[in-house]
């Protein structure tokens, strides 16, 4: 990797170069740093100064240094420079810095958690649910619909669809979202966003997970609504009715509409009422 150079001037008139971190410009206003070569902790502090410095000549803002974990010996330096833990990931540490004095707008890291919870019933108005080998819900016997953590990358409904069969080994359709809860504080402080999500069976023979899943059935609705822990805790009541206002009612969730970047060609998907949208008929004159 080349080191960007900065030709200087003395009061002399006499020129000199000196090198800087080898950067790019962020979409804000800021510098985003890659290191990907090891390098000397001594000239990496004398690098990183003289980039500050001209950075702060030309205006820049926030500074971000992206440091894999094999130059892990670049991070207490780095943060005797006054940079800070922004994120990590398995294989680097991101840190930043603030360059004005004014009020920092680097934005904070993911503050949420998204997890999706699965109601599956069959025509026999059985719901399918599970007991968990692990977690909160181990030894207590209760069942419960199928949960999981969304991946990274990953679409709310092909989650939904993924941890289903992960679990019990049944295949599902996704049809739509029936309501979405926000918990606070949840894992290492940060926030859970569940998403509750209606999924019709494409196939019946369970064969559950031996590693997380202790027991798996279609049990009878009515009998995973009697549980006394579903009766007694908010979260499974409103489940209990989503179910039946699905059952008997005629309420309506939301369900994926792909679309595509207003910046780029990718895709992402819309969670609508598409019912209800399909049904409005737009005045004339509102366009």
């Amino acid at each position: 990797m080349s080191t960007p150079e900065q030709v200087c001037a003395n009061g002399n008139g006499v020129e000199h170069v000196e090198l800087l971190l080898p950067a790019t410009n962020d979409d804000h206003g800021g510098i985003v740093v890659e290191m990907e070569e090891a390098m000397d902790s001594e000239v990496f502090v004398t690098l990183l100064r003289a980039s500050i410095s001209e950075w702060r000549r030309q205006g820049k803002k926030g500074v971000w240094i992206k440091l894999p974990i094999d130059l892990v010996s670049l991070v207490e330096p780095t943060v005797k420079e006054g940079f800070w833990y922004h994120h990590a990931e398995p294989n680097y540490l991101m840190l930043v810095y603030w360059i004005p004095k004014t009020i920092c707008t680097i934005p904070a890291n993911a503050s949420h958690r998204a997890v999706i919870g699965a109601i599956v019933l069959n025509d026999k108005r059985e719901l399918l649910v599970v007991q968990e080998k692990s977690g909160k819900f181990k030894g207590t016997g209760v069942w419960k619909i199928p949960t999981g953590v969304v991946d990274e990358g990953e679409n709310v409904c092909e989650a939904a669809r993924r941890e289903v069969k992960e679990e019990t080994g049944i295949d599902t359709e996704f049809l739509e979202v029936l309501a979405v809860r926000q918990l606070h504080k949840a894992l290492f402080e940060k926030s859970d966003i569940l998403f509750i999500c209606m999924m019709s069976p494409l196939s019946l023979d369970i064969q559950k997970q031996e590693l997380e899943i202790e027991a798996a059935q279609w049990m009878p609705f009515g009998e995973y609504a009697a549980q006394p822990f579903v009766q007694k805790h908010e979260l499974f009541k409103y489940i209990t009715y989503l179910c039946l206002t699905k059952l008997h009612g005629d309420y309506r969730g939301f369900s994926p509409l792909p679309i595509t970047s207003a910046f780029n060609d990718s895709l992402s998907y819309l969670y609508l009422n598409s019912r209800d949208l399909n049904n409005f008929s737009i005045p004339s004159d509102e366009f």
